[in-house]
């Protein structure tokens, strides 16, 4: 068994976002993901509406974040989290450039 690194082997700022499965427990109901974003927002009229709890905590950069039903966005910065219910909808209104995120995933009906 070898440790790995959360900070080592990341890809390069740019246009992308990567995505990467890092864990996964109780045949996929838990998935913990690192995500890396390069500045992308959701597009203007797009809200995720996710079937599975997410708790994400932004690990670096900042971000600003819209949740359904609230008037203003929620100003993130490294080291802040939040927990997602199924279904809340939420969308990301600017995200900077050196962005990363710890996502952990829970489907509640594969438990």
């Amino acid at each position: 068994m070898k440790a790995v690194n959360f900070f080592e082997d990341l890809p390069e700022e740019g246009a992308v976002e990567v995505v990467e499965e890092i864990a996964e427990f109780a045949q996929g109901a838990v998935r913990i993901e690192r995500i890396i974003s390069g500045g992308q927002a959701s597009n203007e009229n797009f809200w995720y509406e996710q079937e599975e709890h997410e708790w994400v905590m932004l690990v670096r950069g900042q971000a600003r974040l819209m949740i359904e039903g609230q008037e203003e966005a929620l100003e993130m910065k490294a080291g802040d989290h939040i927990e997602l219910p199924a279904k809340l909808r939420h969308r990301v209104e600017s995200v900077s450039q050196d962005a990363l995120w710890l996502a952990v995933w829970v489907n509640e009906r594969r438990i």
